[in-house]
């Protein structure tokens, strides 16, 4: 389904799409790097409107959200294409894909019917990059946030300062996949700005949505203890209470040469974010380990138990430490 762009300017032709922090100047005819917006005639197409490649109920663990709602169930949704060109994509099959992929139009009061019909409790924009859908998201938020349901971004953090403004009272959570932490590799790994991906971190979070941060620790490439040190040094100095997923790296796409991240690389940037402050710090795609689990930053105590996505131990009655009080940062 097309329908035009809410955010963009229109000037001689030429439009100036404002959906997320590339900024395309479109000539007529031409598409933007996200590959689903179109100038016709000096209006901005979107082709993407409900064009579905992927649905599914997940733990809101997967995203991974481990602060936010621990133990429900999310209807995740994925569309087609990105604004970044990841080497390493996890998800390239439908990242790089175009608009010829095996999709289904889905209208967003179909989906929220849907996230009744299988017992979740939100929606979650998933599996590629969901700030390049912002208009399909836009109409899906309003009407979850409607009927009480929650509602979620697991994004790359590259959306335009207008499109965080407008989102901002119908997105509960995000989480943001920081590549790493230097410019030089967001330039040629992704095709983007870790400045820029910064700035909308800081604008989100004083926007007051619900944030949890990835890092996806990459062998020889972002793993140096100075790059990691830096980067939780300035999560702790932004907000000491957003949690931090350090996610261990698989070969995937173009990026098969590099083996999986060795656990003890994980643990090693576990300890230098604690160190730094950060209260919630955990480890992704390792099974079975200590740090899937969540424990109070003030009493060290385990308040929340997993395996893997399951929870299979929620302590919390309220937000605050069955053991010590202290008031976490959490929402139930």
């Amino acid at each position: 389904m097309e329908i035009e762009s809410r955010l963009y300017q229109s000037k001689d032709g030429r439009v100036k799409c404002q959906t997320c922090a590339h900024y395309c100047e479109i000539r007529d005819g031409r598409k933007g790097i996200c590959r689903v917006r179109e100038n016709r005639d000096g209006t901005l197409f979107v082709l993407n409107y409900g064009v579905v490649s992927s649905i599914h109920p997940d733990p809101i663990e997967k995203k991974p959200l481990h602060n936010f709602k621990p133990g429900t169930y999310v209807l995740s949704l994925g569309g087609v294409s990105c604004n970044f060109r990841c080497e390493h994509c996890q998800n390239y099959s439908i990242s790089f894909a175009n608009l010829d992929f095996p999709t289904k139009y889905i209208s967003p009061e179909t989906v929220v019917e849907m996230v009744g019909r299988y017992n979740c409790e939100g929606i979650a924009l998933t599996y590629n990059e969901p700030s390049i859908w912002h208009e399909y998201a836009e109409d899906c938020f309003s009407l979850a946030i409607e009927k009480g349901m929650y509602t979620v971004y697991v994004t790359n953090g590259y959306m335009s300062k207008e499109a965080i403004k407008v989102m901002s009272d119908i997105l509960n959570a995000a989480n943001v996949d920081v590549k790493a932490f230097q410019e030089n590799f967001y330039r040629k790994v992704c095709g983007g700005s870790l400045e820029k991906v910064l700035e909308n971190i800081k604008l989100m979070e004083k926007k007051g949505i619900f944030l949890e941060l990835t890092y996806l620790v990459i062998p020889s490439k972002n793993d140096n203890s100075d790059e990691i040190r830096e980067f939780t040094r300035w999560v702790a100095d932004l907000n000491k209470r957003i949690p931090v997923h350090f996610s261990r790296f698989h070969p995937d796409y173009k990026v098969m040469d590099i083996p999986p991240t060795p656990i003890e690389t994980l643990e090693m940037a576990y300890e230098i974010a604690k160190e730094e402050g950060v209260e919630y710090v955990y480890l992704g795609n390792v099974f079975g380990h200590k740090y899937e689990n969540t424990y109070c930053p003030n009493c060290g105590e385990m308040v929340i138990e997993r395996r893997g996505f399951e929870v299979v131990a929620n302590l919390f009655k309220t937000e605050k430490c069955p053991f010590c009080g202290y008031k976490n940062n959490i929402i139930l």
